[in-house]
């Protein structure tokens, strides 16, 4: 699925039943963030928890854009589940650094290795009974 807007373009792929991965180029602005916060919450709908996105085509972001990916973040969470940012370019990565994004938000240097965490954090933690994983012996 692929959709243009105005100096934006997002591409959706499932990767699995729990992940998607949205490629995002262009520019995320107040004009365009709307666009962006409809494709993650879409597919938080549709029962994925983890959501990569592909920054490498991302030329520009501004608060709006931030803002989208706060509350995405916030939104992951709140379904058990994790937003991970891959590649984005320089001058986003920047910005994810002054402003303390990447520091509740995992930046990944590429799509592979965010796939990869989050496939770690959706380990489920119950064993094949059901049963909790963690010990009962109160030393957890």
């Amino acid at each position: 699925m692929s959709r243009t807007e105005t100096n934006l373009n997002i591409e959706v792929v499932v990767h699995d039943t729990d992940t998607a991965i949205l490629t995002i180029g262009g520019e995320l602005d107040i004009d365009t963030a709307t666009s962006l916060h409809h494709h993650m919450a879409n597919q938080f709908v549709h029962g994925r928890r983890h959501l990569v996105l592909d920054l490498s085509d991302l030329q520009f972001m501004d608060s709006s854009g931030l803002n989208v990916l706060i509350k995405a973040g916030r939104e992951a969470r709140d379904t058990a589940g994790d937003l991970h940012l891959a590649s984005p370019t320089p001058a986003v990565r920047r910005l994810f650094e002054i402003t303390g994004l990447s520091l509740a938000t995992p930046v990944h240097t590429n799509v592979e290795e965010a796939l990869a965490a989050a496939r770690s954090q959706s380990v489920p933690t119950t064993d094949h009974t059901g049963a909790s994983a963690l010990p009962t012996d109160g030393t957890a």
